[in-house]
């Protein structure tokens, strides 16, 4: 670690950054934070910094990039730089490793020499930060150390379930990200909403905007000023009273996008702890649909694209998990008994 010295700052690897504490820190971006959120970035190269102290520091301007303020959820570039002020750390902490991840807990459903799909088991964060030392792609790197390149096109929140993509070459890497600018990757959903979805179809079009909240938590909201523009369709499957099983398109990525959507219409997700119905959550874990059920029940089930190197079309599909496929079979009975 160096100090900033005139006109001419010395950079550090990311390896290094938490070595010292006591000196301005110039940091350029490799391949292993390309994309990454700039908090979730601090997170792994300051373990043992509150995430509050982090975070206060972004806010005063204190962390740079490109010389430039920057916010938590600025987008970390190939060959950026970043500032990082002095930090106080506790100790160092002993260094864990990754525990790779085999087929049975992450089936493979499609893979050639450029891509990777896998269905992602709920609870699995696609990657480590916000309190998860590892997740997925640190997992899969471990489990394929003579892989050369593996990185997550997508993400799927921690909770939810499903068809997700990595990428095994650069160049499909970068094709797939501008497939995704261009709304030509379709993905698809399931899930399971509280009350009666009135229309058998419907468009929303909420503008999102993602904040940070007091305590630090990623929080996203309706906002027709700051909100970017989103646009979900959701499409009745069958109606269970209490409950709902819908079909979901999304148009637009933005994060949380179906969890919001579907609370601004006025049926949050069952099982969703950040924007749902806690006090009915705790009955439906207990089985007040039947069984219980103690999760979100959030499923990306089908992915449809071209593949980025030869273009062929291609319809990737993960089947709902049995926790859920359960709870619509016990749905289902009790519909048929009534």
């Amino acid at each position: 670690m160096a100090n900033l010295v005139g006109k001419n700052p010395v950079f550090v690897s990311s390896s290094e950054a938490v070595a010292k504490t006591d000196a301005v820190v110039w940091i350029r971006i490799g391949e292993d934070a390309d994309g990454q959120r700039l908090d979730n970035y601090l997170f792994r190269i300051a373990k043992g910094v509150p995430k509050s102290h982090l975070y206060r520091i972004v806010r005063a301007g204190e962390v740079r990039v490109n010389k430039k303020r920057a916010t938590v959820d600025t987008r970390l570039n190939l060959g950026d730089e970043l500032r990082v002020p002095p930090i106080r750390v506790s100790a160092a902490p002993k260094k864990e490793v990754a525990r790779p991840i085999d087929d049975l807990e992450l089936p493979v459903l499609y893979e050639d020499e450029h891509i990777l799909v896998v269905d992602k088991p709920a609870g699995l964060a696609a990657h480590g930060g916000s309190g998860v030392s590892f997740g997925l792609i640190e997992r899969m790197r471990a489990a394929r150390p003579n892989q050369p390149f593996l990185e997550l096109v997508h993400r799927l929140d921690r909770d939810t379930s499903g068809v997700m993509m990595l990428a095994k070459t650069r160049k499909a890497l970068v094709k797939l990200h501008e497939m995704i600018r261009e709304g030509e990757l379709h993905k698809s959903y399931k899930t399971l909403v509280l009350g009666d979805w009135v229309n058998d179809r419907q468009h929303i079009k909420a503008p999102l905007y993602k904040f940070v909240s007091s305590n630090g938590e990623r929080r996203v909201c309706v906002d027709a000023e700051k909100g970017l523009p989103s646009h979900s369709i959701f499409q009745l499957i069958e109606r269970f009273g209490p409950v709902s099983y819908l079909a979901v398109d999304l148009k637009t990525g933005r994060t949380h996008q179906i969890r919001v959507h579907a609370q601004y219409a006025g049926h949050p997700l069952v099982g969703d702890d950040k924007y749902g119905d806690f006090e009915e959550n705790k009955k439906i874990a207990k089985g007040s649909l039947g069984v219980p059920f103690k999760r979100m029940f959030l499923h990306a089930y089908r992915l449809e694209f071209k593949h980025p190197i030869t273009g062929r079309n291609l319809c990737i599909t993960a089947e709902l998990p049995p926790e859920c496929a359960d709870l619509i079979n016990e749905l289902k009975k009790r519909k048929e008994n009534r």
